[in-house]
């Protein structure tokens, strides 16, 4: 008996479907199948993988205890909270197995191998064979090819990606230290989470926005010339001058000498991955935590290719599977399939090397976007044209253009150039941001240039957006595609206590708690980039047995020396958050801040508040600089850690006229308001409820008439 896991029950409905039932027999094996939930399995709180004595030093707060030694750590895991009747299904069903097959996904970080040895080790489940599936996607085809071409395994330490997937799990583990350290450094009470790929984003962004600040438009003045049809002609040898009236008037009009004309040709843009896939979404309001989650369910159910891939190209069988359906797919996102003339494999496109392939769309075309509409939301509809016209934007003819060059005849030291369309090829269906061409116009060059004098600036620095910042980490090779995606995500989540980032509509700014971060951590290791760097170096180093695991993690403790004192004297300069006021509350001693925006509350004011009144605070001051009054009262809530606290919160009795922008602490994106004012129900993650103050997940839809919001949960208990 074969018995198979997968990594979700998706998958398992999957596998089902390939091989012809839960259990049964397919190419003369018997197998069976379960499936896991994800990780079942967690590491230990670190005061829990240490001696008894240690305990204390490793359950604190206080950085009197740090550097940890990771000869320390057992690194003992535990069964995650609800989990264990999936672990019981999982052994009945692997029990009788004379083969363990893992068939968990095979991502480039290794986590599916890890959650799938975890079980394996953990709970003790043994069999006289243990085996891998490798599939690109969990089409019939593939899944059946896997079952037939499984791989043999011995034991989790002679895995290649368990070992990569368990060093930077450690790692991270580790890392923690560090969020400590920024909190016991900055303001002593916000929680400012760092990490690998988290530090590395505030500080790209951060530098970024440095530069910008700094900037100066200091002017310069240059004589050039421009012809008729807009052609600019420049001299490099041309001096610029700091004042306009100091530049010297001594050329006049002349004639235009074509230079040269050339064909020219530009294949279609390359497919993307994931992290490529949010940057081309972000500027149209989907946020990226929507592109991973609706992503994984277009997959789950064939849509789409496998989501998490660093491929940026596809293989020659992956081209040839998904080209017989290129023509619905044309159809179904409004693609002339007249345009689909190239349909052999490019070479910038099609490579033998590569394991799941860029994302595109899957095996399975829906017969309507509305398919996906009703199914997914707006969201999918998007994602999947975006995929689509990526995909058969290869399939087209290359974009073809003229580029003319050309000089001024009585000057030919000002050369000018232009680029004339001639055939628009894969232009006709997919445009994206970075293949604009400011040099071309329709016409190609004038007959005449005129002299004028140019007013210019020195190149203000990028503004950082998603793109921008996705592609900083890519270049720098921080992280997956994926990795990237997931984090970005948590570091933007508008929903979170202590938010680093913000971002709208593509563009990032910094939020209070991520300037924070980025003062701490100036001139230290984490915010290194080159540090990122070397601990990915490390995990393919560990991956491939070329470099000791424990080796790689003791260098932590070193850098944790080294930037506790940074990061001290970084914090001096960083203001302390109001103080606090203690009461009485419902029995419990309890204290709230001594101020709320520009109103400190007076002596009466915060008896009335304790004692569970309403108050008006009369002629408030808003950051806006108008004077409103406002009506509130205090509300207990309950830190990260458990710690009860109270906090001012207004109360606005009239319902609002128009739909609101936020909801139990969550705030809407564009996209995501546009599908609630139409009526449609979006899926929210980490929304805060005003009773407990613990964050919940749910669908939520508009009520127009009633002028609320009306949440569905899908699981009762946790609503």
């Amino acid at each position: 008996m074969v018995g198979i896991l997968t990594e979700k029950e998706s998958a398992k409905r999957n596998f089902a479907n390939a091989l012809g039932g839960l259990s049964g027999t397919f190419n003369g094996e018997d197998f069976v199948i379960t499936s896991a939930r994800g990780h079942l399995y967690e590491l230990m709180a670190p005061e829990l993988q240490v001696p008894p004595e240690k305990a204390k030093q490793y359950s604190s707060w206080s950085i009197d205890y740090l550097p940890w030694n990771a000869n320390d750590i057992a690194w003992k895991r535990e069964l995650k909270a609800d989990c264990s009747d999936k672990l019981s299904e999982i052994k009945k069903t692997l029990a009788p197995c004379d083969e363990i097959v893992i068939a968990t996904d095979d991502d480039p970080s290794g986590e599916g191998s890890l959650l799938a040895w975890e079980i394996l080790d953990e709970a003790q489940i043994h069999a006289k064979k243990l085996s891998r599936m490798f599939f690109v996607d969990e089409s019939a085809p593939e899944i059946q090819k896997a079952f037939v071409n499984r791989k043999p395994l011995t034991l989790s330490s002679a895995d290649p990606d368990y070992r990569k997937a368990m060093f930077r799990t450690k790692f991270d583990y580790l890392s923690m230290q560090y969020t400590r350290m920024a909190r016991a450094c900055g303001d002593g009470r916000s929680v400012l989470r760092q990490g690998r790929l988290k530090s590395a984003m505030v500080v790209l962004v951060g530098d970024q926005l440095q530069l910008i600040k700094n900037y100066k438009a200091i002017p310069f003045y240059q004589n050039r010339f421009k012809d008729e049809n807009g052609v600019v002609y420049i001299s490099v040898e041309e001096p610029k001058y700091d004042d306009k009236s100091k530049v010297p008037h001594n050329f006049h009009s002349s004639g235009v000498v074509q230079d040269s004309k050339v064909r020219k040709k530009t294949a279609p843009p390359r497919l993307i991955d994931m992290a490529g896939l949010a940057s081309l979404l972000a500027p149209k309001g989907i946020a990226a935590s929507q592109v991973s989650v609706i992503l994984q369910k277009l997959y789950e159910n064939s849509y789409v290719s496998y989501p998490r891939t660093e491929d940026k190209t596809i293989t020659p069988e992956q081209f040839n599977q998904l080209l017989p359906l290129a023509d619905d797919i044309a159809r179904l996102v409004g693609v002339d399939v007249n345009l689909l003339t190239h349909k052999v494999p490019r070479p910038t496109h099609v490579k033998k090397s590569g394991a799941h392939g860029a994302n595109r769309p899957g095996s399975r075309v829906p017969k309507t976007l509305d398919e996906l509409r009703n199914a997914y939301g707006e969201g999918a509809v998007v994602i999947y044209e975006t995929l689509a016209r990526s995909y058969l934007a290869m399939l087209c003819e290359d974009y073809e253009y003229d580029a003319y060059t050309g000089h001024v005849e009585d000057y030919p030291k000002f050369i000018g150039h232009c680029n004339v369309p001639a055939k628009p090829g894969w232009k006709m269906i997919y445009q994206i941001d970075d293949t604009p061409d400011d040099e071309e116009n329709d016409q190609g060059l004038g007959t005449r240039a005129e002299p004028f004098i140019h007013q210019g600036y020195p190149k203000k620095p990028t503004e950082p957006t998603t793109k921008w910042l996705m592609k900083q980490l890519e270049n720098r090779d921080v992280g997956t595609g994926a990795t990237r995606t997931t984090t970005y995500a948590e570091v933007v989540n508008k929903n979170a206590k202590y938010p680093l980032l913000e971002e709208h509509k593509g563009k990032i700014t910094m939020t209070e708690y991520g300037e924070k971060s980025y003062r701490i951590t100036q001139g230290t290791h984490i915010a290194d980039l080159s540090l990122t760097e070397q601990v990915y170096a490390d995990m393919r180093g560990v991956a491939a047995g070329t470099v000791n695991e424990q080796d790689a993690l003791s260098k932590m403790a070193d850098w944790i020396r080294d930037d506790l004192a940074i990061m001290q004297a970084n914090g001096a300069s960083i203001p302390k958050p109001a103080s606090r006021v203690k009461g009485t509350w419902n029995g419990e001693t309890l204290s709230v801040k001594e101020s709320w925006g520009s109103h400190k509350f007076t002596e009466s004011e915060l008896k009335d508040l304790f004692d569970g009144k309403t108050i008006i605070l009369k002629n408030f001051k808003t950051k806006k600089g108008y004077t409103t009054d406002i009506k509130g009262h205090l509300e207990e809530k309950v830190s990260e850690r458990g710690t009860k606290y109270l906090q001012f919160e207004p109360i606005y009795d009239e319902k609002p006229d128009k739909m609101p922008n936020s909801w139990s602490q969550y705030t809407f994106t564009p996209g995501e308001r546009a599908f609630l004012e139409a009526g449609d129900e979006i899926e929210i993650k980490g929304a805060i409820s005003r009773k407990t103050g613990k964050t919940f997940d749910c669908k939520l839809r508009w009520d127009k008439d009633q002028k609320r919001f009306i949440p569905t949960f899908q699981n009762k208990k946790e609503g």
